[in-house]
C-alpha cells in the first residue's frame, strides 16, 4: 500500500497581525477561522528604524510579539512568525507579505486597521500589488470608533475633550449613577495637584525577570540596534498577558489609592510615584482599557480608592487616550506638519544625553534612557514645556517622544505632542499652551532644591532659564494670545513690566538659547 502524503491545508485568509495588536480577540483574528487562515507576524527592520526606536521599546515588542505567537498556538491557530534575524526577512510589512502570499497563495488578506495613518496609507495599495482583497477591519478595542469621533464633531466650534469625555462615561455606565456622574461631578481634576514627599512606604511598579526569549531578543536587539537610543539592561517589563494584568493588578492593590492625589508630582528619587508604568502594555495590546477602568471602578466600589484617583485614571482612558486618537484620525496627515507659532529650532543635544545643569530636564532625560519611561508630568511640564519655551520645532520634539518612549505610537504621541504639549494646532486640541516658568516646577517637584540655578530669579546667568524663557515666550506671542482668554492676563502682566525688565528678559532668554548651539547651558 503507498504511503499517504500528508498535504498542508489551503489557507483562506492571510492574517496580518501588527507589534502593538497583541490582542486574542482583535477584530482580524475574531473574524478569522483558525482552520483555515494563517497567522502572520513579523519582526521588521524598516519599523524598527524608520525613527530609531529606543533599545527597550524594540525588546519590549519583540519579545511580547514571540510570546504572543505562542499564545496563539496555544489557542491552535497556525502562526508563520518572521524573527529580525531571519535570512529570508524581508526587512518591511509589504515585503514580509509578499512572501507569505508566495509561498501560502491566500485567498484574502486581512488585518486590523493601524495605529499610524503612513502604514494603513500603504496598506491602501496592497490590494493591487498582491492581486486580491484586502480587508482592513476597524479596531474595536478602542471605545470610540474613527466614525464615531466624526460624528461627535460635527456642528461643533470647540473640540474639547471635557464634552467628549462625558459621551463616554454615558456610554460606557462608567462611574455614572443613571443619568448623572457619581459624586456629582465629572472632573475632580482639581483635587489631583498634590506636590509629594519621598517616603519608605512608596510603591514600585511590578517588575519581571527576563525569561529565555526575553534575554534572546536583548542580544538580538544588541547586535542589530546597539546605536539606538538608550539604555537595554536592566529590563524588567512584562512581555505576557499574564505578566501585564499582574503589573496592572499590582497597581490597584498598592498605588490606585493615591495615585490621584500626586499625579502631577515629580520626585528625584521616585521615578514612577503612584503611577501605574502600564501604558506600554496597554498601547500594544497586551491589556484592555475597559477591563483596566471596570477594575478600577470596583476598586472605588469596594473602598479600596477615593472617587478623584479612580475618577482620574478613568479619565486618561476613556477620556484623553481616545480623544487624541479621534483627533490624529481626524486631522491627519496635514496635522504633523502643523507649527501654529513658527517654532523653528533644532533639539539640543541634552535631549540625547542629560547633559545640562537644568536638574528638572537632566532628571527626566535620564530617566528617559534608562526606563524608556516618564510620567506625563515630566513629558508635558519639563521636556515638553523646555521646548516649548525655547521655540524648538514641534516635529523634532515629535520625532524624539516617539523614539523615547515604550509607550509611544504616533496615534497618541503625536496629538499630544503637537496639540496638548506645542500649541502647534493653534488651540484644536488644547485651549491653551502648557507653558510654566520655574515655579510650578518648584512647587510640583524637590528639583530646584540643589540645581545650580536659582528658581527664583527671572533674569541673569544663575536664573532659572526657565523663567527668562517663559516671559520671553508670552511677550514674542503675545498678538496670538491677547485673544486667548486663558492666556490674556499672562500678556497683561508682561505688558506691566518695565522697558528696562522687559529687556532684561529679553537679552537672558537669547544669551540662553544662543548657548544651545554650542553647549548645553549658560557660557
Amino acid at each position: 500500500m503507498p504511503r499517504s502524503v500528508k498535504t498542508r491545508p489551503a489557507v483562506r485568509n492571510l492574517v496580518l497581525v501588527l507589534g502593538d495588536q497583541l490582542t486574542p480577540a482583535i477584530s482580524s483574528l475574531a473574524s478569522s477561522d483558525k482552520n483555515r487562515d494563517l497567522v502572520l507576524i513579523c519582526e521588521v527592520v524598516a519599523e524598527a528604524t524608520y525613527v530609531k526606536h529606543h533599545k527597550k521599546k524594540i525588546v519590549l515588542l519583540f519579545s511580547a510579539m514571540r510570546h504572543f505567537a505562542d499564545e496563539l498556538r496555544g489557542r491552535g491557530w497556525r502562526v508563520a512568525y518572521t524573527a529580525i534575524d531571519d535570512a529570508n526577512n524581508a526587512g518591511s510589512f509589504v515585503g514580509e507579505v509578499e512572501r507569505a502570499v508566495r509561498e501560502h497563495d491566500p485567498q484574502s488578506i486581512v488585518v486590523t486597521e493601524p495605529g499610524e495613518w503612513r502604514v494603513l496609507d500603504d496598506m491602501g495599495t496592497w490590494a493591487a500589488r498582491f492581486a486580491r482583497p484586502v480587508s482592513i477591519l476597524p479596531d474595536t478595542r478602542f471605545i470610540c470608533s474613527t466614525e464615531e469621533f466624526v460624528a461627535w464633531t460635527r456642528d461643533r466650534k470647540q473640540l474639547r475633550m471635557e464634552f467628549f469625555y462625558r459621551e463616554m462615561r454615558r456610554k460606557t455606565g462608567l462611574l455614572m449613577d443613571g443619568e448623572k456622574p457619581v459624586g456629582g461631578v465629572w472632573n475632580l481634576d482639581h483635587d489631583n495637584r498634590k506636590p509629594a514627599k519621598a517616603d519608605l512606604f512608596m510603591p514600585r511598579p511590578h517588575r519581571c525577570e527576563p525569561d529565555r526569549i526575553t534575554r534572546e531578543v536583548i542580544a538580538v536587539v544588541q547586535d542589530r540596534f546597539g546605536d539606538h537610543f538608550g539604555d537595554i539592561e536592566p529590563f524588567e517589563y512584562a512581555v505576557t498577558r499574564k505578566d501585564a494584568e499582574l503589573a496592572f493588578a499590582h497597581f490597584v492593590e498598592n498605588a490606585l489609592a493615591k495615585f490621584g492625589d500626586y499625579q502631577d508630582a515629580m520626585l528625584r528619587s521616585e521615578r514612577a510615584l503612584y503611577h501605574a508604568v502600564v501604558s506600554m502594555y496597554l498601547n500594544c495590546g497586551l491589556l484592555d482599557p475597559l477591563s483596566m477602568c471596570r477594575a478600577v471602578e470596583a476598586a472605588y466600589q469596594q473602598g479600596l480608592a477615593p472617587l478623584n484617583a479612580v475618577e482620574g485614571f478613568i479619565r486618561q482612558i476613556i477620556g484623553w487616550r481616545e480623544y487624541v486618537r479621534g483627533i490624529y484620525w481626524l486631522k491627519m496627515p496635514e496635522y504633523a506638519a502643523s507649527n501654529h507659532l513658527g517654532a523653528k529650532r533644532p533639539l539640543p543635544d541634552f535631549y540625547w544625553t542629560g547633559e545640562t545643569k537644568m536638574a528638572c530636564v537632566a532628571a527626566a532625560v535620564t530617566q528617559t534612557r534608562e526606563d524608556a519611561y516618564a510620567h506625563h508630568i515630566q513629558r508635558l511640564m519639563v521636556t515638553g514645556n523646555f521646548a516649548l519655551l525655547a521655540g524648538i520645532s514641534p516635529q523634532a520634539l515629535h520625532e524624539w517622544y516617539l523614539i523615547v518612549y515604550a509607550d509611544a505610537y504616533e496615534w497618541v504621541e503625536l496629538p499630544n505632542t503637537i496639540g496638548m504639549s506645542q500649541f502647534a494646532d493653534g488651540g484644536l486640541l488644547g485651549s491653551k499652551p502648557y507653558a510654566a516658568s520655574g515655579a510650578y516646577i518648584n512647587r510640583m517637584s524637590d528639583y530646584c532644591s540643589g540645581c545650580a540655578y536659582d528658581v527664583k530669579a527671572r533674569t541673569g546667568t544663575d536664573a532659572c532659564p526657565f523663567n527668562a524663557l517663559y516671559w520671553n515666550f508670552i511677550g514674542r506671542n503675545a498678538d496670538k494670545f491677547k485673544s486667548n482668554p486663558r492666556m490674556a492676563q499672562m500678556v497683561r502682566t508682561f505688558e506691566k513690566f518695565d522697558a528696562a525688565e522687559r529687556e532684561r528678559i529679553t537679552a537672558s532668554a537669547e544669551t540662553f538659547l544662543a548657548s544651545l548651539a554650542t553647549s548645553n547651558d549658560w557660557p
